[in-house]
């Protein structure tokens, strides 16, 4: 309770610029929530792409199409509409999976680009913030009393939002770098799927002749 109550007093001593980056962080922190809940429903998972490919690599279309089938994400369903031949993808499985991959990429994107400005914006809230209590510190220069308590509290002020303002740029980054890495991943493994896919469509094709 009185850690609490400490805190509610370095906030109020933060200057308005606190409320603004209470608000950012809140944002921060309702970005990461709907994202970690949107990809744990469209990524498919390293194993899942693993066990896809190698499957597929090892000749077992049967057992690829049953691990495509039973996943759930972007990437599942993009390979099981192009193994099984529906209609959407039959034509031209190359282009479907171009076109479907960069879709899903596009909606695991979606958002993350507000945390990267945060990054930049909240150190910036946070040199307001430092800037405003500065001038409320210098400004009592002319009074014949009181000076030394009136500077402290400006700069205390300053200080508190130049922190705050830092906190929640290295929250907002370590959220941004973490999505951006499982993007990447997700981009890696769609490649090597979609590869072994075509590669085995080629050989089939060539067989056929």
């Amino acid at each position: 309770m009185e850690l609490l109550t400490t805190g509610i007093t370095f906030f109020q001593k933060g200057g308005i610029v606190m409320y603004v980056l209470l608000l950012c962080s809140l944002f921060v922190l309702s970005i990461g929530i709907e994202r970690a809940l949107y990809f744990r429903r469209m990524d498919s998972g390293r194993a899942f792409a693993r066990d896809f490919y190698l499957a597929l690599a090892n000749g077992k279309r049967q057992q690829a199409e049953k691990l495509a089938d039973d996943a759930r994400g972007a990437l599942a369903d993009i390979l099981f509409a192009v193994i099984t031949r529906k209609p959407e993808a039959r034509r031209n499985p190359a282009a479907y999976m171009e076109v479907q991959s960069g879709i899903a990429l596009a909606k695991l994107r979606k958002r993350l680009y507000y945390l990267s400005v945060i990054v930049t914006m909240a150190p910036l809230l946070g040199l307001l913030g430092t800037i405003s209590g500065m001038i409320t510190s210098f400004s009592v220069f002319n009074l014949e009393s009181g000076q030394a308590t009136a500077i402290t509290g400006g700069v205390g002020e300053a200080l508190i939002a130049t922190a705050m303002g830092l906190c929640v740029a290295i929250v907002s980054l370590a959220v941004h770098a973490y999505f951006s890495q499982r993007i990447e991943n997700i981009v890696t493994d769609m490649e090597q799927c979609f590869s072994m896919v075509e590669t085995v469509d080629d050989e089939s094709k060539e067989e056929a002749a």
